[in-house]
């Protein structure tokens, strides 16, 4: 009887794993999609940053003591492994037509500008203006997020700003 209760003890852990799984999928997928994408630029790359933060998330269980800190959690994953996708090279190298569709509509307008310049940025400040101007995260929850203190993340956003004001003008002055 012991070996049967044990065994149902863990099929109920594993039910109540995979749906605390599931409810961070809905509530945080994505954002983490978006956030993978600003680093990545491409469709499936992100899809599979984001297929490998949940693998994780579900292979190591890890406790949270709030929602914010599991959604720092899985941020900071998430930029971690987009790095780490970067710096090992595991990034497909053909562009695919169905990345167009995960942008706004393709104009020339000042949106896909914007947008294009961000992709642009060093990763440091595009992960920051990324996080408080694409997500809305204040300047403390990135600050918790990155593990960086919050005039780190002032000084990223106001160096990014001034790198995006650079790339913009010279867009606007070569057009």
């Amino acid at each position: 009887m012991r070996f049967t209760y044990r065994r149902d003890k863990k099929v109920i852990v594993s039910r109540d794993s995979r749906m605390l799984l599931e409810a961070a999928y809905d509530k945080y997928a994505n954002m983490l999609y978006r956030l993978a994408f600003s680093h990545l630029q491409r469709r499936e790359d992100a899809e599979d940053a984001v297929q490998d933060v949940f693998t994780k998330y579900m292979n190591t269980s890890p406790r949270f003591t709030d929602d914010e800190h599991e959604r720092a959690w899985l941020i900071r994953v998430t930029v971690n492994r987009c790095h780490d996708m970067l710096r090992r090279g595991k990034i497909r190298e053909h562009d695919s037509l169905d990345d167009i569709s995960d942008l706004p509509e393709q104009t020339d307008g000042p949106t896909n500008s914007v947008l294009r310049a961000v992709f642009a940025l060093p990763e440091k400040y595009k992960t920051a203006i990324t996080l408080h101007y694409l997500e809305g995260f204040s300047v403390e929850e990135i600050s918790s997020m990155l593990g960086i203190s919050m005039s780190g993340v002032k000084m990223r956003l106001s160096r990014g700003r001034e790198l995006l004001k650079d790339l913009l003008d010279k867009e606007e002055n070569y057009v």
